[in-house]
């Protein structure tokens, strides 16, 4: 996860970006049939299972390549920690500690060892609503599972990554990494256009289905959806070879200004799941 100050300054640049990547599912196409897939993972957050190494847990509270990122230290579960679970839902808490530093919570579904949940290919969905307020960064997504340090490239899927100074709209693209040369990558970015406020009223899915075949018309296609309708979908890069790991976080800042983030902020996950395609 990497901040993306150019994407979304101004109107007249998410217009332009809209052009260079416009949504590639059609309108007409139905929501996602999960009856052709069965349960691979599932956290429904009845009880907290993290951990600030992973060890023993469904989640690790820290990416497995130890590169946290953003102006709030992504802490370990604790009673003063960023984790709380609440009539069945998870909450993600950003806020000051006493001594005015904030903090905030990240889950990763796979440890430092490579141990943990992950795949391939599959359908992957969080059901969330998340908070209001400028500088605020919370975000879905999916990253390859290798060494630390693999020279081998992977891919990183960013399901939903919106940023708190835009409120009607959030992003949905596709790095590779380390990042080719000449790569441009305006063809796996796309803006989502949502209702003002509907991201923070109401809890909402966002899922991303990877394929190595999309049916016979869409070879190698990722498609992200919105309340499991289809939104866009771009082709699967060859770099993507091995299996993703899950990550869900309410980070803060990525170049946007802190100072008027609401205090504490909270990011309310009511479950995270993966699906796979049955034979």
């Amino acid at each position: 996860m990497q901040a993306n100050l150019s994407v979304l300054v101004g109107s007249s640049l998410v217009a332009a970006i809209l052009l260079l990547s416009p949504p590639r599912a059609a309108a007409q196409e139905a929501a996602i049939d999960l009856s052709h897939f069965e349960l691979a993972f599932s956290d429904e957050f009845d009880r907290l299972d993290v951990s600030g190494t992973g060890f023993g847990a469904k989640w690790a509270a820290h990416t497995s390549w130890g590169g946290d990122f953003g102006d709030a230290r992504f802490t370990d579960p604790g009673p003063m920690g960023p984790f709380k679970i609440v009539d069945g839902h998870l909450e993600i808490i950003a806020s000051k500690t006493s001594a005015g530093v904030w903090q905030s919570g990240l889950l990763s579904s796979v440890d430092t060892t490579g141990q943990g949940f992950s795949q391939q290919y599959g359908y992957f969905e969080m059901r969330a609503k998340l908070p209001s307020g400028k500088g605020l960064w919370p975000a879905f997504w999916l990253n390859t599972v290798l060494p630390k340090g693999s020279p081998i490239p992977g891919i990183e899927i960013d399901v939903i990554e919106h940023y708190g100074h835009f409120p009607t709209l959030y992003q949905a693209l596709v790095h590779i990494w380390p990042k080719p040369p000449n790569d441009d990558d305006a063809a796996r970015k796309t803006v989502i256009e949502v209702p003002e406020g509907s991201l923070y009223d109401e809890f909402h899915t966002y899922g991303v289905l990877v394929r190595p075949d999309w049916i016979t018309v869409y070879p190698d296609w990722i498609t992200v959806y919105l309340d499991r309708k289809p939104k866009w979908r771009c082709p699967t890069p060859p770099e993507h070879k091995n299996k993703l790991m899950i990550l869900a976080n309410l980070a803060m800042g990525s170049g946007w200004p802190i100072d008027e983030t609401p205090n504490p902020s909270i990011m309310t996950i009511d479950y995270i799941r993966a699906y796979r395609e049955r034979p």
